[in-house]
């Protein structure tokens, strides 16, 4: 039943209602009255969406509740620095934690609460959620720092609930994260969302775009069953299904074994095991998938912006149960690729080596670069360690196979160099091969440095672009055989 708003204040026949307020009543510009996730169900129910009937006890109960000895009791303890020990931020929490146990609920916060949930239906289960001032915002993500009551009944019941998670504003781990959000303790305050509770059969969450890859195009569904605080709290497997948005076409599913499952008892919840039948059977079929992503894309449409969902499901129906801006969206990626064309046949492709270095795709432009000096590199400390020919014009190479850098060789060409791979290796014993540590003092480190002495007397700024060129590959590539004669054993005949 509807709350008539009037003067700024919410009416209910002609009791004016100071604290509380419809959720179908709250507007976009509410925040600082009724908290993020009051503004976005308001929202949802304003286009039309199934949203829980419920209302929203508003920031000005909170300030109602901790004026006088306990508001100052919050500006001493919570002003931790961000740097604080947790040690120091648990110790805050409970003493702040403890004066809210010990207050008292000013009569008429009571009295309007007591109304709004009689309104909802005597004895009626409620949820009893938080709504900060400064949760759910585009800039940061505050979702899971306050508590959550599920399955509250009566009034008694539900004044203790809401004076918990008033108190859970101040658990250590709230503090803690709005610190380093640059968050005042003053900045922020506690409005309460109490809606009639869904006995759901399935719950999960829904991001309306892919957090996976970025892609708009893409709802990415977390479902399991039972009430939503299993998959929330991550103490169950979900099923995860990606579906095409526009379409409802599923992309993927994974369906999980879903050992436990959330059901609510008597003023609480508790887990269960799922029956075994129901453990590795899906939670949604393809059509509640798609049903459900067109009430995602509805939520985005709405709201201008991608959109992570809480939403649960009983006898059959889909219920709204919170929606929040995804945040730290990465941008849209491409396609996982499918198929890997080779580029040249005939030969190994393997990673090792440098390769290894490179895990991530290549740009365009460096795997131009690196290909051609690789490969010359290569085919020159071959044909100087194996001889002349061992390697020749094309049988290496450095190419990518989706962007992922690959060593090439052709077959013969391996075929070439195993064939040489005995006689070099006696050289290498003999020490005549310019290799070891032996060839790397006595041959190969002189040559560098005569290099560099030869190079570091002509300036750079004097040489044109082909010197430059000339003077990066000598001191890139070894001086293959063709130049300099080879040790006998790897001279190879022409």
């Amino acid at each position: 039943m509807p709350f008539e708003a009037a003067d700024g204040d919410a009416r209910h026949g002609d009791t004016v209602m100071t604290y509380v307020k419809d959720l179908g009543d709250v507007g976009r510009d509410e925040l600082g009255t009724a908290g993020g996730k009051a503004v976005g169900l308001g929202g949802l129910i304003q286009a039309g969406l199934p949203v829980p009937p419920g209302f929203v006890l508003t920031t000005a109960a909170y300030s109602e509740f901790v004026t006088g000895n306990l508001d100052a009791a919050i500006r001493e303890l919570a002003s931790l620095p961000p740097d604080a020990s947790p040690e120091d931020y648990e110790h805050a929490s409970g003493q702040l934690r403890d004066l809210f146990g010990k207050g008292t609920m000013p009569p008429a916060i009571r009295t309007e609460l007591a109304d709004a949930y009689q309104r909802l239906g005597s004895g009626t289960s409620v949820s009893v959620r938080s709504s900060a001032t400064a949760e759910d915002l585009p800039s940061a993500s505050f979702a899971g720092q306050q508590e959550t009551y599920l399955n509250v009944r009566g009034q008694d019941a539900l004044a203790q609930a809401v004076t918990d998670c008033w108190a859970s504003l101040w658990t250590a781990r709230a503090m803690a994260y709005r610190a380093r959000e640059g968050v005042l303790p003053g900045q922020v305050r506690l409005a309460v969302v109490v809606q009639q509770m869904v006995e759901a059969d399935a719950a999960g969450v829904m991001f309306t775009a892919n957090p996976a890859n970025g892609r708009r195009d893409q709802t990415a569904i977390s479902a399991a069953w039972g009430l939503g605080e299993a998959v929330v709290s991550g103490t169950v497997t979900t099923d995860d299904l990606v579906v095409e948005s526009a379409t409802g076409r599923i992309i993927s599913r994974q369906t999980a074994d879903k050992e436990v499952m959330t059901v609510p008892v008597e003023n609480g919840t508790r887990e269960q095991p799922v029956a075994e039948a129901r453990r590795r059977a899906p939670v949604l079929d393809d059509a509640a998938a798609a049903e459900l992503t067109r009430y995602g894309q509805l939520i985005t449409d709405h709201s201008g912006a991608p959109q992570d969902v809480e939403w649960a499901r009983a006898g059959g129906r889909f219920f709204l149960l919170q929606s929040r801006p995804i945040t730290a969206l990465a941008e849209p990626a491409a396609d996982v690729p499918k198929t890997w064309p080779v580029p040249y046949p005939n030969g190994l492709y393997f990673r090792a080596s440098i390769v290894e270095q490179m895990p991530d795709p290549l740009s365009p432009l460096f795997a131009d670069l690196i290909d051609g000096s690789v490969s010359r590199s290569l085919s020159a400390l071959m044909n100087q360690a194996l001889g002349i020919n061992s390697l020749r014009e094309g049988e290496v190479r450095f190419p990518t196979i989706n962007g992922y850098a690959y060593y090439y060789y052709r077959n013969r060409a391996l075929l070439r160099m195993t064939g040489r791979t005995v006689p070099a290796m006696g050289a290498l014993f003999r020490g005549t091969a310019h290799m070891g540590i032996a060839g790397w003092r006595d041959y190969s480190h002189p040559r560098y440095q005569q290099v560099i002495r030869e190079w570091s007397v002509k300036p750079p700024s004097e040489l044109t672009g082909g010197q430059l060129l000339e003077g990066v590959q000598a001191l890139r590539t070894p001086e293959p055989c063709t130049t300099r004669p080879c040790s006998p054993s790897f001279r190879s005949p022409p």
